[in-house]
């Protein structure tokens, strides 16, 4: 059915200078960036090019904004009184969840095919754009595979009910649905990120054990299973927590829904354990060493979900600033607004490249893959997050008082941009990471130091730049020093792989603003550089 035009002449005035929507837009085609990176990493082009239209609909958009208006709803109680802990979502929750969990999202790292992580690492780049929130469930649901195929005593449809392309939003035990998802709660008041100092108890009960304490933090509380931590007899434990059980509801009992400041479509809920029946995961006292392989994998997540915020956001910019006209001009033409939009491009692509090299490494069998994996993904995290808040709020900024408006993704996007800095680990937590890996394992530091000498020769300021880094730290900095440190790093590797496999205009860009010459501290404020070569990535 067609609709008839809106109106444009309102009496009072007339409507112009407004761009249009940008309608349907296929997130592969209008990406060439993600078109070039993507398949040198080893994705599979045919699934993320289905899943990128699929996500690139104006209908899709429209279903994101709902799904973000309409924020999850508690119900503790039926109408008689009796206890339910659920949450409502709205529908157009759920159709994200069946259209992502149908490309594979969660599933295609796992199914034995070539490039399986990177492929999930795209899609995780692709989603990121039109409504992160769902991310949450699938993201955690890809990272407990490794934990829950490795458990003992957990029955079989765990394994492959996680693995399915198939969404069941039904409640009710996992033996009667066609697919399941994984949750998380680690996190208790008193601890944080100190999770050696949660006070949950788990108690033995036969073959199983009954879970008591409280988390101040479940991730996705409706989800089929939770991986959690407990105090056990030998200290601290992780623990698979079936939401439902044959014939009745498990003892987690929901206090209340988080009120965020983002991910907003999707719940997250303060729950307590009352007795509540749980599945041991590896061996006693040995929680954490368990649980940290969930952890590894959700970080790859974390380090590729905020260029897809800045992807998003820098499209909205771009497509503004070139339908726009101010001061007789189109704000595209204006050299400023090239140089800052040049600017921010350069972040988002760097932040691209560095995720799916990583992802990369994850689907490499040999150790030195392994080694750099373990690495790489803390630096990405890391710098990826550090970038993602400013690129996005220059991007509202550059649309002006439009993007301080809810009508455009804009204020979505802002509020999303902190999370995953936050989520499996604060910048802190994440640079101490690093140095400790670093410390510890010599491989890490032998991968590593083979992804920044691989461009040796290639590049003038680069090597310079690697010189100054290896002279300022012929060791291990102090952990004063750690985040400065990182930011060297991943800078350098970023650059590396830039280098390797952007555009030569791209990497030298990357190059003389990230590593060497003169720049201020806000973007933009760059020497004068080639826009031409680099906004055209925006597409």
């Amino acid at each position: 059915m067609t609709h008839p035009a809106p109106q444009s002449d309102l009496g009072t005035h007339e409507v112009h200078n407004q761009p249009e929507s940008r309608g349907d837009c296929d997130l592969w085609e209008s990406d060439p960036a993600l078109r070039s990176i993507a398949p040198q990493m080893g994705a599979q082009r045919d699934p993320l090019q289905r899943y990128a239209k699929a996500l690139g609909t104006e209908e899709l958009r429209q279903a994101a904004r709902d799904a973000n208006r309409h924020t999850p709803e508690l119900e503790l109680f039926d109408r008689q009184g009796r206890r339910l802990d659920e949450v409502r979502y709205h529908p157009a929750y759920h159709q994200f969840m069946e259209v992502s969990a149908a490309a594979g999202y969660s599933a295609v790292a796992w199914e034995g095919t070539p490039g399986g992580h990177a492929t999930h690492a795209a899609m995780v780049y692709l989603a990121s754009q039109v409504e992160p929130g769902h991310c949450c469930p699938l993201t955690m649901t890809y990272a407990a595979v490794p934990v829950i195929a490795a458990a003992q005593g957990i029955p079989s449809d765990w394994h492959r009910k996680i693995l399915s392309r198939q969404y069941d939003r039904s409640v009710g035990p996992v033996s009667g649905k066609r697919g399941a998802t994984i949750g998380m709660a680690l996190t208790e008041k008193q601890g944080g990120s100190d999770v050696m100092a949660n006070a949950t108890r788990a108690e033995a009960d036969g073959a199983v054990w009954r879970l008591t304490g409280h988390k101040w933090f479940c991730s996705a509380p409706m989800s089929d299973g939770l991986l959690t931590l407990a105090q056990g007899p030998e200290g601290l434990t992780c623990f698979f927590v079936p939401r439902w059980l044959e014939g009745t509801r498990n003892g987690i009992r929901i206090q209340r829904l988080k009120d965020k400041l983002g991910n907003r479509s999707n719940a997250s809920a303060e729950i307590e354990y009352d007795r509540a029946l749980a599945y041991q995961i590896g061996e006693g006292g040995r929680g954490v060493r368990t649980i940290i392989k969930m952890i590894h994998h959700t970080r790859l997540d974390t380090a590729m979900a905020p260029a897809g915020l800045m992807r998003a956001a820098l499209v909205e910019a771009h497509h503004w600033v070139a339908h726009r006209t101010a001061f007789q001009k189109k704000l595209i033409d204006q050299p400023l607004m090239r140089s800052l939009l040049a600017d921010l491009t350069l972040d988002w692509e760097g932040s691209l490249a560095l995720g799916m090299r990583v992802a990369q490494a994850f689907d490499g069998d040999a150790e030195e893959d392994r080694a750099f994996a373990r690495t790489g993904v803390a630096l990405a995290k890391f710098i990826n997050n550090k970038l993602c808040p400013m690129v996005v709020g220059e991007a509202m900024e550059i649309l002006g008082g439009m993007g301080y408006i809810e009508d455009t993704p804009l204020p979505m996007l802002y509020r999303e941009a902190p999370l995953n800095g936050i989520w499996e680990g604060s910048g802190n937590v994440i640079c101490l990471d690093v140095l400790r890996t670093l410390a510890k394992d010599p491989r890490a530091r032998e991968a590593l130091n083979m992804e920044l000498d691989a461009v040796a020769g290639q590049d003038r300021q680069y090597d310079e730049a690697l010189q100054s880094y290896r002279t300022r730290w012929r060791g291990l900095p102090s952990e004063e020093e750690a985040r400065w440190f990182v930011e060297r790093t991943a800078y350098l590797l970023t650059a590396s792989i830039l280098i390797q496999h952007a555009p030569e205009p791209v990497a030298a860009a990357f190059v003389s603003t990230r590593l060497s010459g003169e720049r201020g501290r806000v973007s933009g404020s760059v020497s004068k550089q080639e826009t031409r070569e680099i906004l055209s990535r925006l597409g």
